[in-house]
């Protein structure tokens, strides 16, 4: 049965003591589902604040940036009009063993692009180096893990599928945004409902209740 995940590109927080964080070797991929660590949440939370931690510029309207560290690493994750959050939608096949990643300078907050493929809108792109694209062809959903690449591994399936699939893929999106609202909570108690809201718009969803 295919296979469909969030993940987030990730590496290793080294030096990183805000919060506890989970060991991780080099560059990879977290799933996130609901199922994670505390470590794990804070893992994410951690590569999230940090991918978008940018210094404001001079009379930046998101204001300066706080003295304390904390209000100053999770600055840019506040603040930043536009979150990007590394990763994409990550497919398997386990009876070929084909993975189509996520490429290059895709994210998370752009996950609904799949809708429009199920939809039939068009082809979708997914990043470059690889070139990830997904488009109709015929009767079916064919997932591209190079498009530049003529010898480039591809998954095939019907749109009913896909569909079945994406909605597997969101619910864990939800999911794991509703246990890094506990998290939050738990461990940043003061700013938990704003790093909720933040954490919603780099994925795409509306912030739990």
């Amino acid at each position: 049965m295919m296979l469909m995940q969030p993940v987030l590109e990730i590496r290793s927080p080294d030096g990183f003591a805000l919060w506890p964080t989970a060991e991780h070797e080099g560059w990879g991929y977290l799933v996130l589902n609901g199922e994670l660590t505390p470590a794990e949440v804070g893992t994410a939370v951690w590569r999230l604040a940090d991918v978008n931690d940018v210094d404001p510029e001079e009379d930046d309207e998101r204001g300066p940036r706080p003295a304390d560290p904390l209000g100053a690493f999770l600055h840019g994750l506040l603040t930043m009009p536009d979150l990007f959050a590394p990763g994409g939608f990550r497919v398997t096949d386990p009876a070929t063993g084909t993975v189509f990643t996520p490429g290059c300078c895709t994210g998370l907050e752009d996950w609904r692009e799949w809708t429009a493929v199920v939809e039939g809108s068009g082809p979708a792109w997914f990043g470059h180096d690889p070139d990830a694209r997904v488009e109709w062809i015929g009767r079916v959903v064919r997932l591209t893990q190079d498009d530049e690449d003529a010898d480039s591994p591809v998954i095939e399936l019907p749109v009913d599928e896909l569909r079945r699939l994406l909605a597997g893929a969101e619910r864990d999106l939800r999911d794991f945004l509703a246990l890094a609202a506990r998290w939050a909570e738990r461990q940043l108690p003061d700013r938990a409902p704003a790093v909720t809201t933040a954490l919603a718009r780099a994925l795409a969803l509306e912030a739990p209740a």
